[in-house]
């Protein structure tokens, strides 16, 4: 089955390798529903519901089944038990598994790889609603993100990963002339030597997207991979598992190459996972604080991280502000503004900006922005399909807390979703502060949370948001502006502050969306992350290059 995977792939891999070299637009998953079929919908929708109330049976070393503390930001009852894992026994049993798999070469790996993918593909509906169920996200985005985007960048990951791999010949005969003498003749060969078990430590609000990049290059590499998912946020990352242990047996593997290791807030496992003498890799998602410790704490192992950070808008000037405020207003609220690349700092100069052949005061350009997120959000069924749910009593803390800091713009309100009465929905709030309050702004308060600055300048505006990112971690930027010199400068400051920037969206292109085989997401040049999503820096490590030499006679 493996060859058959390997021949069964091979063109989806080499369109893979093509795009990752041109960065065009390409995809194999079809990120519309209505492309799977009239039938696809509700079968995945029933497959979810099966999965409630019963226990999540993996055949991998357990000592039993044990309850968690994964629960659904939409009041649905999901009681699922996962298989309880010993960490030494799930390691042990990785290491076993790995031989045969390293064994494989570069091509085996990246058809069976490219199989999990298909196959996760086919189940898009039951995936989108195990997201949706587990990190509030609202239906059409757990969809794309959790479906055909994030198999996007896992393929992504395939792709990069066979890149470096082949890149080297496997065998060559290397001759050395020796003058009158018979040259030295010397077979060469190149084997390719895993890093080790890769441990990947799950986020809560983008499980797949966020993991599969990292969970694909290692095992297009060789390496076996522990899943440790956040523990809100379980069931996406077991059917993934389901799904690749059952691949990997079909092609002649040892479905322990990938395994599931579950933990509940008053008991968690990760750091004892991490810091195993065996692990090899780690990747992780998640917030700054214990991204920090295992980049400091985790010294025997690679470590990549995505931390998030404080993004920021820079308002300059524009030709209208309509397709500004209605750009912003979709891209400061999609999923409540629990998303890594949202949004949080807005500046604008306090002796306003020029718009067209006109002027517009600070207080209408705040005042315009506010008015179009309100109006966006305005009727709470279609406020609902942008807004999802919260995650977590933290993030409707902070919301209270950034009301206290400054001068409300727009007041946060909850939100009746009309399909999950117990959800919990709030619009953002939008405060006004300072530049001089950088206590108040230079933080990332995940969630709907909104700051309109005041500055001097556009030029303190650079150089605010620039400092913000250097200290504090940024991925995305967005500058609107009419001036040439304001983007150029714009561009130097972004670079230097190691963060992505766009200019001047007003479509339907937003500053979150981040296209893979085209997009870098996250730069590892500021504390956002010290590793990208996906380039060949992310692969290249988890692999060594062994050379054997034989003398000809």
């Amino acid at each position: 089955m493996a060859a058959a995977f390997v021949d069964t792939h091979r063109s989806t891999l080499e369109r893979a390798l093509e795009t990752i070299r041109t960065r065009e637009y390409w995809s194999p998953y079809p990120e519309s529903p209505r492309a799977y079929g009239d039938e696809a919908p509700g079968a995945g929708e029933e497959a979810f519901k099966a999965r409630l109330g019963q226990p999540f049976e993996l055949d991998q070393p357990t000592t039993g089944m044990m309850d968690v503390g994964e629960s659904s930001p939409y009041g649905v009852d999901l009681g699922i038990s996962y298989p309880a894992g010993d960490v030494g026994a799930l390691v042990d049993a990785a290491i076993a598994a790995m031989p045969a798999w390293a064994d494989a070469g570069p091509d085996v790996r990246a058809g069976v790889c490219l199989e999990v993918l298909d196959r996760l593909s086919k189940r898009s509906f039951e995936m989108a609603h195990a997201v949706m169920q587990t990190t509030g996200q609202a239906f059409l985005m757990a969809f794309q993100a959790g479906g055909p985007h994030a198999l996007d960048r896992g393929l992504e990951a395939v792709a990069y990963a066979y890149a470096e791999q082949t890149r080297l010949p496997s065998e060559m005969r290397w001759e050395k002339p020796q003058g009158k003498r018979d040259p030295l003749v010397i077979d060469k060969t190149w084997r390719i030597k895993p890093r080790g078990v890769a441990v990947t430590v799950g986020v809560s609000t983008f499980p797949t997207w966020n993991g599969y990049p990292g969970i694909f290059a290692s095992l297009a590499t060789g390496n076996p991979v522990i899943i440790k998912p956040h523990p809100g946020t379980i069931l996406p990352f077991a059917l993934f598992v389901e799904v690749a242990r059952e691949v990997m047996e079909e092609a002649g593997f040892d479905g322990n190459l990938v395994v599931l290791a579950v933990d509940t807030p008053d008991a968690p496992i990760t750091k004892d996972l991490v810091l195993h003498p065996a692990v090899g890799m780690v990747d992780y998602t998640g917030g700054p604080a214990f991204g920090t410790w295992l980049e400091e704490n985790v010294t025997g192992a690679l470590v990549f991280t995505e931390k998030a950070g404080v993004n920021s808008v820079v308002i300059d000037s524009a030709p209208d502000l309509k397709g500004v405020f209605r750009n912003l207003s979709v891209s400061m609220t999609m999923y409540s503004g629990q998303m890594c690349t949202t949004p949080q700092n807005v500046y604008i100069p306090r002796g306003g900006i020029a718009v067209g052949e006109e002027h517009a005061d600070f207080d209408a350009v705040a005042a315009g922005l506010a008015g179009a997120i309100e109006g966006l959000l305005a009727d709470d069924s279609r406020a609902s399909d942008i807004l999802g749910s919260l995650k977590g009593d933290a993030v409707v803390a902070r919301i209270d807390e950034a009301a206290a800091t400054g001068d409300v713009l727009l007041a946060s309100r909850t939100v009746a979703n009309p399909n999950f009465p117990d959800a919990v929905v709030r619009t953002p709030v939008i405060v006004k502060v300072d530049a001089a309050d950088r206590d108040v702004y230079m933080r990332e308060m995940f969630g709907p949370v909104i700051y309109v600055i005041a500055t001097d300048s556009t030029e303190e505006s650079l150089a605010l948001a620039g400092e913000t990112a250097r200290e504090k971690g940024a991925i995305t930027w967005l500058v609107y502006s009419t001036d040439d010199d304001v983007i150029d400068r714009a561009v130097d400051a972004a670079v230097d502050a190691g963060v992505s920037v766009a200019f001047n969206l007003v479509g339907g292109l937003f500053v979150n969306q981040s296209a893979a085989f085209s997009d870098f997401h996250v730069t590892g040049a500021n504390p956002a992350g010290n590793a990208s999503l996906t380039d060949p820096a992310f692969v290249a490590n988890r692999f060594r290059v062994i050379g054997v030499r034989k003398p000809v006679q």
